[in-house]
């Protein structure tokens, strides 16, 4: 565990501190698009973030090479390499694409290319568990389709829901501890060595992300771009890729009866992680309505749009970071949720939980509809809109009269006049203060400083 942990800080780390040299040469590079209509930011900012991610990849699977333990995946497995080769494809396409915005078919191309490039070193399915089946061999073909539509599925899941500050780095995160703690527990309790490679890619993943979302958090001076959420949607099909395809459930001696018993009790072990888009499914929900909505009203599915879910969550009323909190809250109960129920599968208060837990993120979803009042005692402790308003009377007294104060009408038309303009002028792109600090220099006049 403590070279996982350690692998984990590296990775980590290098991210971080590569992330501000990054961000100013995206400046300098003119990788700042503008603002588009979908967009939720209020001024251009950077991408190329991915740059810094890859490097934190390479960074942690260098070091993870050198470490004792650790050094027998590298040693055992050619997944590490297929996965750096897949990695580095991946994610210079999206440099290319954050640059230079190539096409969609480009991209979707490019992923299933390095997907390819994955499956002919090594990683891919081999066998998938059943219920009431069994272990079900697959053939070259079958497993290489079934590979690379589980990458490039995952990509673009990973890739649609990274429309806010820091939530797509988030919600990999939280998926990737899950599935961190799910294959460690397969490869330290039950001696699996298959699942070590999953375990190290899940640990990288968490080093990437972490690294990264103190920069990306709202108000985000850099995002990711297509380099960095491709690169992490990869590696996280990378890990499911490795742990499911490659071990056998009946190697696992958990049962004493057939291997078709075997399989069909394993199923609440195997199947909510068996797919990815079962640990990320809000990103993999959003994925399936973007295409149905693009789809029916007679658009390309790559066409871009406003109708996925962290804008509608904008839409309702909820304030950016308090959308970014909810779509994290329900990818840990859906990722945890399923980790506990593969762990024990019988126990009626885990479901009990997940029903209670689910519960309270209704509750949250419908914040914006009502807005509570505190009591007077604990006004303090919350935000000025919870606290009651007081003093209205005061106030009036307070106030000369209405024959000495209010303007006439020929002075009061004007000033109502200027006060619309003012508010229906929106801000302009790159001016200090729309988000809090600018996103991509300095405070004074629209000069980028670095």
């Amino acid at each position: 565990m403590r070279e996982y942990l350690l692998t984990l800080c590296i990775t980590a780390a290098v991210t971080y501190l590569l992330t501000g040299p990054v961000r100013k040469f995206a400046i300098v590079a003119g990788a700042m698009p503008e603002i588009r209509a979908r967009d939720v930011h209020r001024e251009p900012t950077p991408r190329l973030g991915g740059i810094a991610m890859f490097f934190g990849l390479c960074a942690g699977l260098l070091v993870a090479d050198h470490l004792t333990n650790l050094n027998e995946v590298f040693e055992k497995s050619n997944e590490p390499r297929a996965l750096l080769s897949g990695a580095a494809l991946i994610w210079l396409i999206g440099v290319l694409d954050d640059k230079f915005e190539i096409d969609a078919l480009i991209k979707l191309g490019g992923q299933m290319i390095a997907a390819g490039v994955m499956v002919m070193q090594g990683l891919t399915i081999l066998w998938l568990p059943v219920p009431l089946v069994g272990t079900v061999a697959l053939t070259q073909w079958q497993g290489t389709l079934l590979t690379v539509a589980l990458v490039v599925i995952t990509i673009n899941a990973v890739n649609f829901v990274d429309g806010l500050d820091g939530l797509a780095a988030g919600m990999v995160c939280i998926a990737a501890a899950a599935f961190f703690m799910y294959a460690y527990r397969i490869w330290y309790s039950y001696g699996i060595e298959a699942a070590a490679p999953a375990t190290l890619f899940a640990a990288i993943l968490m080093g990437m992300c972490l690294g990264f979302l103190p920069h990306n958090m709202h108000p985000a001076r850099i995002f990711m771009g297509d380099s960095g959420s491709m690169l992490i949607g990869l590696v996280l099909a990378a890990g499911a890729i490795s742990v499911t395809g490659q071990i056998d459930p009946d190697v696992m001696k958990l049962f004493s009866g057939s291997e078709r018993a075997a399989v069909h009790q394993m199923v609440p072990v195997y199947i909510p992680l068996v797919m990815p888009l079962t640990i990320i499914a809000i990103p993999a929900a959003d994925l399936i309505l973007a295409i149905v909505r693009r789809t029916w009203r007679g658009q390309s599915p790559f066409a871009a749009d406003r109708g996925h879910l962290h804008h509608r969550l904008l839409e309702i009323g909820h304030s950016h970071s308090r959308a970014v909190l909810i779509m994290y809250f329900w990818s840990a109960l859906i990722a945890f949720g399923a980790l506990a129920y593969s762990v024990n599968s019988a126990s009626m208060w885990i479901v009990l939980g997940v029903v209670f837990l689910s519960a309270i993120g209704l509750g949250l979803l419908l914040l914006p509809r009502f807005t509570p009042r505190t009591p007077r005692w604990a006004e303090a402790f919350v935000p000025p809109r919870y606290r009651r308003r007081r003093g209205s009377a005061a106030t009036a007294r307070q106030q000369p009269s209405a024959a000495s104060a209010e303007p006439s009408a020929a002075e009061a038309e004007p000033v109502a006049a200027r006060a619309k303009e003012e508010r229906q002028t929106p801000v302009a792109a790159g001016v200090a203060g729309a988000n809090g600090a600018t996103a991509i220099g300095g405070r004074r006049g629209s000069k980028v400083r670095i």
